[in-house]
């Protein structure tokens, strides 16, 4: 089995799920950058567990994750994460409130030529736009935060930085851009928003 070693954190990659990249480690140290002890985390579609593995290795939290994809949600508890099987906040009861909510979704836009075959799919697929797993987030992410609480966000350019960043303005979030990197063909931003 293969696995990495990150800033005191070892995970364990499987089969059928996003391996870490540069937008995971960005989101990381975004994390852990803003984690405060006892902080009440949730990870929206932690993959391998991987940026919460970081976080929980660096920062005394409490934290949960969730995932949709079956073969994730396994990575991810064999790395030691809490994680309840779900699509977004769908598992999660209604008084469920956190203080910072972590996301690294599927932000490429992606016709329908350009879809990949299985579970896979859902960490890649982000809609025509790119913005289709990131509208569904910031519909529901404020019915889970505290009234202090965060969020961190990652996107990409070609997912449209201005678009999500006045989006989240419009429900009531204060928007800065708190980590990034260049990529070939793209550049990577952790958005941070934080309740007025």
């Amino acid at each position: 089995m293969v696995e990495i070693k990150y800033k005191g954190a070892c995970v364990k990659l499987a089969d059928e799920v996003y391996d870490p990249a540069e937008d995971s480690y960005l989101l990381a140290d975004a994390a852990i950058s803003y984690a405060r002890d006892g902080m009440r985390v949730l990870e929206i579609g932690t993959g391998t567990g991987f940026v919460s593995s970081v976080l929980l290795a660096n920062a005394n939290v409490e934290l949960t994750a969730t995932d949709i994809n079956p073969h994730a949600a396994r990575c991810a508890k064999s790395n030691s994460i809490e994680v309840i099987r779900t699509d977004m906040f769908n598992g999660l009861k209604v008084e469920s409130c956190f203080d910072m909510i972590i996301f690294n979704p599927p932000y490429l836009p992606t016709s329908d030529d350009e879809k990949v075959p299985g579970w896979l799919n859902y960490a890649f697929d982000g809609g025509r736009d790119g913005r289709m797993a990131v509208e569904r987030f910031l519909d529901h992410v404020c019915g889970h935060l505290a009234p202090s609480g965060m969020i961190l966000l990652l996107v990409s350019s070609l997912t449209g930085i201005e678009d999500v960043s006045s989006r989240m303005g419009a429900i009531g979030f204060d928007v800065e851009i708190v980590g990034g990197e260049k990529c070939s063909f793209e550049e990577l931003v952790v958005l941070m928003g934080k309740r007025r």
